[in-house]
């Protein structure tokens, strides 16, 4: 039987994470064998793998010294293609593959736009991850890009040929969805009867720029009563509390930490909102179309505009621009966009697109 691995450092809950458990989803119902390769398996997605796609600790500390495990596993189990994510995990898979000596298809994915993400990160191997990845890439057999303008970012930012990349969107939409999305949630502002709901996923960290989204949501609290929920955590958790409290709406504002099913909340927000700086699809838009939710998203680089259409499935306001963001989350409240044209939107992002991309790239003679 045809195996495919993917190879992740964990399972910590963040996008590029859950495209990959949606993706071993995907191809197990294709009839393919399926491992999840982590170095270290933790984190709270590691619940959510489907039973059939097995699991493969190498227990180490560090990613890099994943790099000999991972060697060993590729000349014992010699799966047909490898996929890996995020960026330092993507050069170790490389490096793995050149020293077991296998025929093994290396797959490495760019799920962020990689300008930015190096001109703002502190760690060195963050900005040496070009250098490395011009050095490298000959020796993957394919380099996939999540949307357009991260393909686009990603040759631009590491000189290699932007015909050398290509674009598969994130399979963001899968059957058990709909299924969690029926489900109550258990916060009280999600029951009938309570003031409009905004609602926010996704870490607490500089990147989704929440402090633009909570000075838009003053400006709307200012005008009557609504509520802010923002599902996810990170190191912002303390400045986010601190600048509710400054701008007196912190009794509005609730931030409950990460939820293992945001899409029961996305399926009763009034608003969804995405306020980041940057981005290179972002999966939880995408989620957000297929629980019918009315969506603001900055027009950021770079997925943002793509997963709406410029503007046709969802409202996009300028970045860092709090302003506008309360204009069109007001405007939303007041004129949502029909579900039905959502619903459809969202099926472009499904797990069978996106698995039938990935084996035609993969096997393009099958």
């Amino acid at each position: 039987m045809t195996k495919i691995a993917f190879f992740l450092p964990s399972l910590d809950g963040g996008g590029a994470e859950r495209v990959c458990v949606n993706l071993a989803a995907g191809f197990l119902s294709r009839g393919l064998e399926v491992d999840i390769v982590l170095s270290q398996a933790r984190g709270p997605l590691l619940h959510t793998i489907p039973a059939g796609v097995r699991v493969i600790d190498l227990a180490v500390r560090r990613a890099l010294a994943a790099t000999f495990p991972l060697v060993a596993y590729l000349r014992h189990e010699k799966p047909f293609a490898l996929i890996a994510a995020p960026d330092h995990a993507n050069l170790i898979a490389v490096w793995a593959r050149m020293l077991a000596g296998v025929k093994t298809r290396t797959v490495i994915t760019n799920h962020n736009y990689l300008s930015i993400v190096i001109r703002q990160s502190p760690k060195m191997q963050e900005k040496l991850y070009p250098y490395l990845l011009r050095l490298f890439q000959r020796y993957a057999t394919y380099i996939v890009a999540v949307s357009e303008g991260a393909a686009v970012d990603l040759a631009r930012t590491a000189h290699i040929p932007l015909g050398r990349v290509s674009v598969i969107h994130n399979p963001a939409v899968h059957p058990a969805l709909y299924e969690l999305a029926a489900r109550l949630p258990a916060h009280p502002w999600f029951a009938g009867g309570h003031p409009p709901v905004i609602l926010a996923v996704g870490r607490l960290t500089p990147q989704k720029d929440y402090p633009t989204l909570l000075r838009a949501f003053s400006l709307l609290r200012a005008k009557g009563l609504i509520h802010l929920v923002i599902l996810g955590e990170g190191k912002q958790r303390a400045e986010l509390e601190m600048l509710a409290v400054h701008l007196g709406i912190s009794s509005d504002v609730d931030l409950p930490g990460f939820d293992i099913n945001p899409y029961r909340y996305m399926a009763r927000c009034n608003v969804f909102v995405l306020s980041s700086a940057w981005e290179g699809f972002s999966i939880v838009l995408a989620e957000a179309l297929a629980c019918g939710a009315q969506i603001i998203a900055t027009d950021c680089f770079s997925g943002p505009a793509e997963i709406l259409a410029r503007g046709k499935y969802g409202r996009l306001v300028p970045v860092g621009d709090a302003d506008a963001m309360a204009v069109e989350i007001e405007n939303a409240l007041l004129h949502p966009l029909p579900k039905d044209l959502l619903y459809e939107r969202a099926g472009d992002f499904t797990i069978d697109v996106a698995v039938e991309k990935y084996l035609r790239l993969l096997m393009p003679d099958r």
